[in-house]
């Protein structure tokens, strides 16, 4: 028997960079927290110098739009000038005092995943794990003691076969997901993200089958603690 769910969906908070241009730039909101992470949507506004803060979390950065910013340090600190691509993943380490500033002249938004606890660099997993089961689809974009960061392309109706995910993670869907998902014991889910949209997923061995008829792009951030 089919269970069609739609998998936990949060309020508008991951195909190709130029298709994510698409991707409207919304307001910041806040999607979700648990003992692990602090997920957020932040609006980056143009021409709007940012108040002087700091993070105290080290953190995953995803792009939804491209843009570029002026950083301001103070203490006398050079200035920095950094440009982003729409699907950028960028890891940002807990820092100091920082004013930024659009210089584009459209808004973009930046997905957050803010880390609440210290790595262990605990292995991602065993002989089902997704780099080793399908490397055609799933690619490393960066790991350290805290996170493995991957990114996810799934054709029209391609399918990923049976694999493990040994730890949790958020992932961050870059265009329109529908995607058949099959567990190990034989329960089938049909799940359904927009565009822009972030959730959080347990371990899990399962195979997926993207349903659209367009490409399948996701940024998934597993959570090393």
């Amino acid at each position: 028997m089919i269970q069609v769910v739609k998998t936990a969906i949060y309020p508008s908070i991951l195909i190709c960079f130029a298709a994510l241009a698409g991707v409207a730039a919304e307001p910041s909101a806040k999607y979700f927290e648990n003992e692990q992470v602090n997920v957020f949507r932040a609006l980056e506004k143009p021409h709007v110098k940012g108040k002087a803060h700091e993070h105290k979390m080290n953190r995953i950065m995803i792009y939804l739009q491209a843009g570029s910013q002026r950083f301001e340090y103070p203490g006398g600190k050079k200035p920095e000038n950094f440009d982003w691509k729409a699907g950028q993943v960028k890891w940002s380490v807990a820092d100091g005092m920082h004013s930024p500033e659009v210089t584009t002249d459209e808004p973009f938004n930046i997905i957050e995943v803010e880390l609440k606890k210290t790595g262990t660099g605990k292995k991602a997993g065993g002989a089902q794990d997704v780099l080793k089961v399908d490397p055609k689809h799933y690619k490393l974009e960066f790991e350290n003691d805290q996170v493995r960061v991957l990114r996810v392309k799934v054709g029209p109706h391609e399918s990923i076969p049976m694999h493990e995910h040994a730890l949790n993670r958020v992932s961050v869907v870059l265009t329109d997901q529908n995607v058949r998902s099959t567990d190990s014991q034989g329960k089938v889910e049909t799940v359904l993200h927009k565009a822009g949209e972030a959730s959080w997923g347990t371990a899990k061995t399962h195979k997926e089958e993207n349903l659209n008829d367009k490409p399948l792009e996701i940024i998934m951030v597993e959570i090393k603690n």
